[in-house]
């Protein structure tokens, strides 16, 4: 089969792309260029000679078409975006032309080419806000009330997947995926923010890790786990809308205090707050329920939140060394 990737090097996609490749599918991808070649691929450079590349971007409609044409692909994953919630205020603009303007793109281009192709895409838990049911989870019938550009993106795109499913009859799912890391996250991202501050205050680089709230908690998994419900949802007989999450959430002090347990560093000595990094509105707390996702599929996370922070230290530590 021959699948076509948005966003195929950023972490979601690089690990989809192993798993795909490993299937015994042609893999295909969308690459957005940046002037800093060299950083484009890093994390699909092991695979790169399997893969099939195309210069593209979702806010251009044509390179759209082009890739869908070259590729002859049979399934789409969407998983490009502007994807930093903080970024997303100060460039709201963009944000919502890449994230939400940029999904109709796909959409309609593959309406136009052929609406047989699957289509997923990845939704996020920031849709929610801090809407959550009685007992403090979400789940797919919890209201949306998203706080931040990129929430209310996101929750565009989603919408349009479910229009054109009813519109259309197009085969379009949403995986509401819920916070996931790896060492393959940017490091402007909190998780491995932490974890590659962590080391270099270990080795003598820098003297402080500086966070916004601390007390704000998530429910994060491990991108390797999460792209296998990707592909699972794509397999199902008919397209849904599902949420992807462990079920269990950690404050961003829990994060701290793991790696800097891992690491025998001295909390009071090197944390400090800084509300520059604190977000206009923040989202306080989430935690999903699989349920459906679990029941549909039979997926559950293999990967535990402190083997996930441990792998991201020990890359750092080798990284760094």
């Amino acid at each position: 089969m021959d699948v076509l990737i948005t966003g195929i090097n950023g972490q979601d996609g690089s690990y989809l792309a192993e798993l795909l490749l490993g299937l015994g599918h042609n893999v295909h991808g969308i690459v957005r260029r940046n002037s800093q070649s060299e950083n484009q691929t890093s994390r699909i450079e092991h695979i790169r000679h399997k893969l099939h590349l195309y210069y593209g971007d979702l806010t251009d409609f044509a390179s759209i078409i082009t890739a869908l044409k070259k590729s002859n692909a049979q399934m789409v994953f969407n998983l490009a975006a502007q994807s930093h919630v903080k970024i997303s205020f100060e460039q709201p603009v963009y944000t919502m032309q890449a994230t939400g303007v940029g999904f109709l793109n796909l959409a309609e281009a593959v309406r136009i080419i052929n609406p047989a192709i699957k289509i997923f895409q990845a939704s996020s838990s920031e849709m929610f806000g801090n809407s959550a049911d009685g007992d403090g989870f979400q789940r797919e019938l919890t209201p949306f009330a998203p706080v931040s550009p990129y929430g209310i993106a996101k929750l565009m795109a989603h919408q349009t997947a479910i229009n054109y499913r009813d519109s259309y009859g197009m085969f379009v799912t949403n995986g509401i995926f819920f916070n996931h890391e790896s060492p393959r996250r940017g490091t402007n991202f909190l998780t491995n923010k932490v974890c590659k501050t962590a080391v270099e205050i270990s080795q003598g680089k820098t003297d402080a890790l500086v966070l916004g709230n601390i007390n704000t908690r998530r429910d994060w998994g491990h991108s390797k786990d999460y792209v296998k419900a990707m592909w699972a949802l794509l397999q199902l007989d008919k397209p849904t809308d599902a949420i992807c999450a462990t079920g269990h959430t950690h404050a961003v002090g829990d994060v701290v205090d793991h790696v800097f347990g891992k690491l025998k560093l001295n909390r009071e000595k090197y944390l400090r707050t800084d509300k520059r990094f604190e977000r206009p509105t923040e989202i306080f707390s989430l935690c999903g329920d699989s349920s459906k996702l679990r029941s549909l599929t039979g997926w559950k996370p293999e990967i535990s939140f402190e083997a996930m922070l441990d792998e991201m230290v020990d890359y750092w530590l080798k990284e760094l060394k």
